[in-house]
Formats: structure tokens, C-alpha cells, sequence
């Protein structure tokens, strides 16, 4: 009966079909977990780079907002150079009659109201218009020639100005009663 049991197949059993040296088909989990690391330090990488750029983009506008304030006015302070040329150059000249000041005081207004003019900065000059109180200010209150409307600017004491149209300095006026 041995014999019986020697000649018949062997039983299967389960074998390492596989050769010590075939790849793996399935990885380890060391190596997956290797992978995820990697993956995590390329993404949390990326992170710190966008964060610095975020940051890099802030500081670059903050200073662009900073450098348009403190350097707004560049441009008028330009066309001021000019005026104030032309004031110097009548001071320098000892030799002027008054005439000849009157006139070069009148060409520096005038290139004093171009400055203006290129910069929006308007004159408020409201006389025979209606008091506004946002852009005028009343100093007196006098009765009007006849057929004055009351609340009719009169006379301008001190002009005013705006830039565009936010007024910097009301016009000083008197009105009609």
C-alpha cells in the first residue's frame, strides 16, 4: 500500500511559483509610503513658493501704493519749476521799471494758471451765481443792488479751488440778502 501512495501525484500544494528575482508586482508598503512622503514634501514645497509669491506680490503693491503717494504730486511740482524760474529771473534783474514788472508778473500768472490747468486744479471764482455752500464760503451778507436773487454771490474776497472735483479751498464770498 505504500506503493500505492508513493506512485500516486503528489498532492498540490501551493508553491513560490514566482523566481526570487521577478519584480514584485505589488509594492511594499516602505515603498509606497516612501512616494507619499515625496509627494508631500513636492506639494508642501509648492506651497511655500506660492506663499513667498503671494507675499512678494503684496510687499510689490504696497510699495507701488507708497511710491504713487509720495511721488502724486511729480508732475505739478514740474510745471512749478517754471513759475518759480520766472519769479527768480525778475528778481535777479536790478534794472526794471514798472511796467516791466507788471508785465513779467502777468506772464508768471499766466504760467501759473497752465500749470494749473494741466494738473485739473480749477478756480472757483462764483460771482452772480448761487451761494453753494460746498464750494463757497460766506463771510457777510449785504442787501443786493435791486433785482438780486437773494443768496447771489456778490463779490469774491479769496477765490477758491478744486482738484477735479473735490474743492481744497471754499470760495470767500459775500452774498445778497
Amino acid at each position: 500500500m505504500t506503493d500505492s501512495l508513493e506512485n500516486q501525484a503528489p498532492s498540490p500544494e501551493p508553491q513560490d511559483t514566482a523566481p526570487a528575482d521577478a519584480p514584485e508586482i505589488m509594492p511594499s508598503l516602505e515603498d509606497m509610503l516612501k512616494a507619499a512622503e515625496l509627494k508631500a514634501a513636492e506639494h508642501h514645497d509648492a506651497w511655500l513658493r506660492a506663499k513667498a509669491e503671494g507675499e512678494n506680490i503684496r510687499r510689490r503693491a504696497q510699495d507701488d501704493i507708497a511710491k504713487a503717494g509720495k511721488f502724486a504730486v511729480e508732475k505739478f511740482a514740474g510745471e512749478l519749476l517754471a513759475v518759480k524760474d520766472s519769479l527768480e529771473a525778475a528778481l535777479a534783474n536790478e534794472k526794471q521799471d514798472a511796467e516791466t514788472l507788471k508785465s513779467g508778473v502777468e506772464l508768471t500768472l499766466k504760467q501759473l494758471a497752465a500749470a494749473f490747468e494741466k494738473s485739473t486744479l480749477n478756480e472757483i471764482n462764483p460771482v452772480g451765481q448761487k451761494f453753494d455752500p460746498h464750494k463757497h464760503q460766506a463771510i457777510s451778507q449785504i442787501p443786493g443792488p435791486e433785482g438780486t436773487e437773494s443768496n447771489t454771490v456778490l463779490t469774491v474776497l479769496q477765490k477758491g479751488y478744486a482738484l477735479h472735483d473735490r474743492v481744497i479751498r471754499p470760495a470767500l464770498v459775500v452774498v445778497s440778502q
